[in-house]
């Protein structure tokens, strides 16, 4: 299968790689030259870990028109950060030639595959396109080297979901043969987006460890040694407020509980019990600074729009709007104004429109 990556990080390469392994033709595409200066040379990615093995590329460029003309692409896989969601959009939808396309968002986060596909829209409308999202990567990886990455485990039973959920189980079929096992089609995109975990466990641990994480350079382990008892409670009254909008949408989704017990296959009668049981989060250093994707895209494009639409529905939110303040106050940013809002999100009929689509 012709495959483009999108993103050279932990997960980006982990996928090209792992694509590559088992026989699928991939380029690898990263808008900064920086990033892949090393890997565009020799084309060669370096996997250890659950996956071994040195893999020849068969394209990587910072050259968006050039990743497109390589081959006719039947999949488009996204592994940049939320943040960049948008841009890419548009990149893609200035750029793109062919009639039909899926793309996949390697995670959504929170609503990231209607924002995605409104933006493409907007200016390309000759494309017919579907986007999907995941609820969570498939990879639970580390960069090492610019072209080395240590996958540490592969997850299992990711819901994806289209804005349409009755294309769910053809969209599977539409991926490459080697990610179809992981992947399990969603009742809805609720699912995908409100079963975005990233946001519950990435957000407020770091916050609340800001001086370890500054006078260290992160030098700690972020989940078994940054998730306290304490916490891990925390997390817990954040993951309520999640799970009480979705079901203000008519739908269900795991709780952060159940999700680790289920993905990491652990017991434990609390978020930080059952973290302290996986072998996998033993390993994972704290990031080194605030500047990072748990808070640059996890709070404006997890915490921000999980806010807004709780509140539309006149939800109690006062734990997601607590950390939200406080990455506010920290960063000294407005995540709410640069982040996915309602503004940004839903279609001119308004809320009743947004909610209808999201539990059709």
């Amino acid at each position: 299968m012709n495959v483009i990556v999108i993103g050279a990080g932990n997960s980006g390469l982990a996928t090209a790689g792992h694509l590559t392994k088992e026989g699928d033709t991939v380029v690898l595409w990263n808008r900064s030259r920086e990033t892949i200066d090393e890997l565009m040379d020799d084309r060669k990615i370096t996997l250890h870990g659950a996956i071994e093995g040195e893999y020849e590329i068969a394209l990587i460029t910072d050259d968006l028109k050039q990743a497109l003309s390589f081959f006719e692409p039947q999949v488009i896989l996204v592994t940049t950060p939320a943040n960049s969601h948008r841009e890419v959009a548009e990149l893609l939808a200035k750029h793109m030639q062919v009639s039909q396309i899926l793309i996949v968002l390697n995670p959504g986060r929170t609503f990231g595959a209607l924002d995605f596909y409104n933006v493409f829209r907007m200016r390309n409308r000759s494309t017919s396109l579907k986007v999907a999202e995941t609820q969570t990567i498939v990879y639970t990886c580390r960069k090492t080297e610019p072209d080395a990455v240590h996958v540490i485990s592969l997850k299992e039973r990711i819901p994806i979901s289209t804005l349409n959920p009755r294309e769910n189980e053809e969209i599977i079929k539409m991926l490459p043969k080697c990610l179809q096992p992981y992947f399990v089609p969603a009742r809805s995109m609720i699912q995908t987006s409100l079963g975005n975990v990233g946001m519950v466990l990435h957000c407020a641990p770091l916050l609340l460890n800001t001086g370890w994480t500054e006078s260290t350079d992160g030098s700690y382990k972020y989940y078994y040694e940054g998730i306290t008892p304490s916490i891990g409670r925390l997390i817990e009254r954040i993951d309520a407020e999640r799970v009480e909008v979705s079901r203000q949408l008519g739908y269900e989704v795991e709780t952060v509980l159940d999700w680790l017990r289920r993905t990491y296959r652990v017991e434990g009668s609390s978020v930080f019990q059952c973290i302290q049981a996986i072998e996998a989060y033993k390993t994972i250093d704290a990031p080194s600074s605030l500047r990072h994707r748990y808070i640059l895209e996890d709070v404006p494009f997890g915490l921000v729009p999980l806010e807004a639409v709780g509140k539309a529905l006149r939800l109690d939110m006062q734990y997601t709007t607590l950390v939200i303040d406080l990455a506010n106050a920290l960063l000294e940013e407005d995540f709410r104004e640069s982040g996915r809002n309602l503004g940004s999100l839903l279609r001119p009929e308004g809320l009743e429109s947004f909610t209808s689509m999201m539990m059709q």
